[in-house]
C-alpha cells in the first residue's frame, strides 16, 4: 500500500465543520439533515476512493515471486487489504441505510427508546442508531453474555 504520508487525511477530520444550531432550531430540521447528508456522502466517497486505490495497488504490485516467503508475505498483505475493504463495503451499506433514514426523516432518534441521539454523538458516529445510554446498556449486556 502507499505509505501513510501519501494517503490523504480522512474527510471527516480534514473537512468536517461542527454544526452550529440556531437558537430555536428544530432538532433534525432541513439544515441539520443536510449537514449529515454532506458528512455521510463525503465519508462514502472517501471509502470508494480507498477501494479504487487498493485495486490499483494490487494490480500494480501483483508479482509472482519465486521465493515462497516473498509470495506468502504478499498474499498476507493482500489478504489484510481485502478484509479491510470488506469491512468498508459493509460500512458503505450502513451509510446508504443511514442516508435513507435521513430521506425518510427518521434519522437522529434512538431506535430503542426514541429520544434524540444528539448532534455531537451523530457527528462523532454518523451511523449511530442508539443514544449513548442505550448503547452503553447494549455494551454492558454484550459483555455479560460474552463472559
Amino acid at each position: 500500500m502507499p505509505k501513510k504520508e501519501e494517503q490523504p487525511a480522512s474527510q471527516l477530520t480534514r473537512a468536517f465543520v461542527p454544526y452550529k444550531e440556531s437558537k430555536d432550531e428544530e432538532y433534525m430540521g432541513e439544515k441539520m439533515r443536510a449537514h449529515f447528508v454532506e458528512i455521510l456522502n463525503n465519508w462514502k466517497q472517501e471509502l470508494r476512493e480507498e477501494v479504487d486505490r487498493t485495486v490499483n495497488y494490487m494490480k500494480d504490485e501483483a508479482a509472482n515471486f519465486p521465493d515462497p516467503a516473498d509470495r506468502a508475505s504478499q498474499e498476507e498483505e493482500f489478504s489484510l487489504e481485502l478484509r479491510t475493504r470488506d469491512r468498508e463495503r459493509k460500512l458503505i451499506k450502513k451509510i446508504d441505510e443511514t442516508l435513507q433514514l435521513i430521506e425518510d426523516e427518521d434519522y437522529g432518534w434512538c431506535e430503542a427508546c426514541g429520544v434524540e441521539i444528539g448532534l455531537r454523538r451523530l457527528e462523532a458516529r454518523p451511523t449511530a442508531t442508539l443514544c449513548i445510554d442505550c448503547k452503553t446498556l447494549a455494551e454492558i449486556k454484550e459483555k455479560q453474555m460474552g463472559s
